[in-house]
């Protein structure tokens, strides 16, 4: 698959790198494994020079073997004696930026807590040095989130407070990913692009996967997926148990019971039997894997908060594959498959609802964006998207049908909220599928 989009990124890239070439810059890039990152930087640097240092779980002395011939190869940088330390390695790519410019892209930057952990402290001490004299674009780039935000955001450690840039990467917008699907699929009906939607939310390495296969249409999608040698059915385990490490088994229970619907703490610790209070903070603040939802115009402190999976792939694994292990290790990819079928109307719905808060949030001027429910149930509103600059609001109800949406029902949902629209132009409207 070419490469797509970035652009926003590539001018921040840029940007540094126009900068590193008269003061050293320090850049971060952070995302979720799969996401582009790699591409992202190697596009970025074409035509330039630079070196690209992959950290794999390794014997330090093998690492910086590797590491001394790639920069021979990629800098022409001759280091005589075999360096056995990577502090020695950086300092000698350091003691060179003073003469010559280049990037330095460290990739799964850290996996050297695992290598050796005072390879941070180090970098942090020559960074020092070196950083006013060296013209350098250093940067380091890592997949696990937890990790990255300790190494670089906590206190305590030695690289905070040294950064010049940080990138946080995003999945493909819907309307890249839609854009995407035209290419390989011209004829492509709206089951297809939420298919694609619902099962990548956007992740690239996962639409080059279905897309490279030929696997451009709902049912071809879904078909691959559940395939006995299918890189979908073993990702979300690859993906996480890294992250969580001995505790992966409470994590993997609480987000199944999220991606199953229940999605309120009171639901979770009576299935669990424990308070899980402590995981659902860590899930969302140190892994970023699932975010509190708040009806719109309720108080900070509000009880009626919902749980969800944020990332799409994530959420359909937890909904579809794991549950369903058994199946998979007897081989029953053929009732896996039926399975998906039978609950797929259902919840592709859910994910409906959440593309289109994408898209308007992408597409449409406004400055918050979310649901409304009130304490009863009684009310429920797919979409409320406010503009506090213009005054102007969009309350919809979204349905895979259009002939299923009921105007004149959301507009006396509408009349519950009326109070907090009052210094709103309000549209109200409904969505489906034909509006993708």
């Amino acid at each position: 698959m070419k490469f797509y989009d970035r652009k926003k990124e590539q001018e921040i890239l840029l940007q540094n790198k126009n900068q590193s070439e008269k003061s050293a810059c320090f850049t971060v890039m952070v995302g979720r494994r799969r996401i582009g990152k790699t591409s992202l930087l190697l596009e970025s640097v074409r035509g330039q020079k630079y070196l690209y240092l992959f950290v794999a779980r390794k014997n330090e002395n093998l690492l910086c073997s590797q590491f001394q011939s790639d920069a021979e190869k990629m800098l022409g940088l001759k280091i005589f004696g075999t360096i056995t330390q990577f502090r020695d390695l950086f300092e000698q790519l350091l003691i060179f930026a003073t003469r010559e410019h280049f990037t330095l892209i460290i990739d799964e930057f850290q996996e050297f807590e695992s290598v050796n952990p005072a390879i941070f402290s180090d970098i942090q001490n020559l960074w020092d040095q070196y950083k006013d004299k060296a013209r350098i674009n250093f940067i380091a780039c890592g997949s696990i989130y937890s990790l990255m935000m300790k190494i670089f955001e906590n206190r305590k450690e030695p690289l905070f407070g040294r950064l010049s840039s940080k990138i946080i990467l995003q999945p493909f917008s819907v309307s890249v990913t839609k854009e995407i699907l035209r290419e390989y699929n011209a004829k492509y009906n709206p089951e297809d692009l939420l298919c694609l939607y619902l099962l990548t939310g956007g992740v690239a390495k996962y639409i080059e996967l279905l897309m490279d296969a030929g696997a451009v249409t709902h049912k071809q999608m879904l078909d691959m997926v559940t395939r006995a040698d299918s890189p979908f059915i073993g990702e979300g385990k690859d993906l996480l148990i890294s992250e969580f490490g001995k505790e992966y088994g409470t994590y993997f229970s609480i987000l199944q019971l999220i991606a199953s619907g229940k999605n309120r703490q009171s639901e979770i610790d009576s299935i669990i039997d424990k308070n899980t209070g402590a995981y659902l903070v860590n899930l969302e603040k140190e892994y970023s894997l699932i975010v509190r939802n708040k009806p719109m115009f309720s108080k900070p402190g509000s009880r009626r908060a919902r749980w969800s999976v944020n990332d799409n792939y994530l959420r359909f694994w937890f909904r579809f594959i794991y549950p369903n292990q058994s199946l998979i290790e007897m081989g029953r990819f053929d009732l896996l498959r039926e399975y998906i079928d039978k609950n797929y109307e259902q919840y592709s719905g859910l994910i409906l609802e959440k593309y289109f808060r994408e898209k308007i949030s992408e597409s449409v001027r406004v400055t918050e964006i979310g649901s409304y429910w009130d304490s009863k149930g009684e009310n429920e509103i797919d979409i409320v998207a406010l503009n506090d600059l213009d005054k102007t609001s969009i309350i919809a109800e979204v349905k895979r049908n259009a002939k299923k949406i009921d105007m004149v029902k959301l507009e006396t949902k509408v009349k519950s909220i009326q109070k907090h629209l009052a210094k709103y132009k309000t549209d109200i409207i409904g969505l489906s599928m034909d509006n993708m």
